[in-house]
């Protein structure tokens, strides 16, 4: 499939154009942001790992009956995927406090939630992503009553999918984030499962591998990513 024009570059990610309008593709960037953008960096190989994580994790959730955008790894930076209509809620799975969540409720990080958490934010950079409830969402006409309800279904089945896998990689899912889409009228899964959208603790150690150590300048940034890869990777070797 050819690559054609740039399409939107975000934070993380560029999207291009194909020559099927069905599909564009994917190219996974270095570039760090945290706090809405107020700090910026470089995480090397970053764009490369988080393709590589996001694809196997998606192709994982597909066997399991999820619907997801993607279609094919293309190299070790751009991916194939469905041309979806992003739907502009965000949604955060929290089983553990903390981050945002920590403050808010005055929770000690790391506190185990007596169950699982969704959240909704608005997807606006301007307005810093703020959290809406669901009459938010209807009164906006970002999604309708019944895509809600097939968003949060996905979303705990995907937490407990996963949940259950990284398990075995002694890698605890704290929280992470979640987008969605419409691809030919269906909701499915879209954008990217990584180190950047999750919270990874090590089950036996507590240290995160995650975005946390470049949100608090934690060091070994680069060797936590790489780490989350190579468990994936050994896992899938078996």
């Amino acid at each position: 499939m050819k690559k054609l024009e740039l399409l939107y570059e975000g934070k993380a990610k560029k999207v291009y154009a194909t020559d099927d309008p069905g599909y564009v593709i994917l190219e996974y960037k270095d570039d760090a942001t945290a706090f809405n953008g107020l700090k910026r960096g470089t995480i090397v190989g970053k764009g490369v790992v988080n393709n590589k994580i996001s694809n196997h994790l998606f192709q994982l959730l597909e066997r399991h009956g999820i619907p997801t955008h993607y279609v094919q790894e293309l190299s070790d930076r751009e991916t194939l995927v469905k041309r979806v209509e992003i739907i502009p809620v965000e949604v955060i799975v929290r089983n553990r406090a903390a981050g945002s969540l920590s403050k808010r409720l005055g929770l000690p990080e790391g506190t185990r939630l007596k169950s699982v958490v969704l959240e909704y934010c608005y997807k606006n950079d301007e307005l810093g992503d703020p959290m809406v409830n669901e009459h938010h969402i209807y009164a906006m006409e970002l999604a309708t009553e019944e895509e809600m309800s097939r968003i949060a279904d996905m979303s705990f089945k995907v937490n407990q999918i996963l949940l259950n896998y990284l398990r075995d990689l002694n890698i605890e899912l704290i929280d992470f984030k979640l987008e969605f889409g419409r691809f030919n009228g269906q909701v499915i899964l879209a954008d990217e499962i990584s180190p950047d959208t999750c919270r990874f603790w090590d089950t036996r150690t507590g240290e995160k591998l995650d975005k946390d150590r470049f949100r608090r300048d934690l060091g070994d940034v680069e060797e936590a990513y790489q780490e989350i890869l190579h468990r994936l990777m050994d896992r899938s070797a078996e």
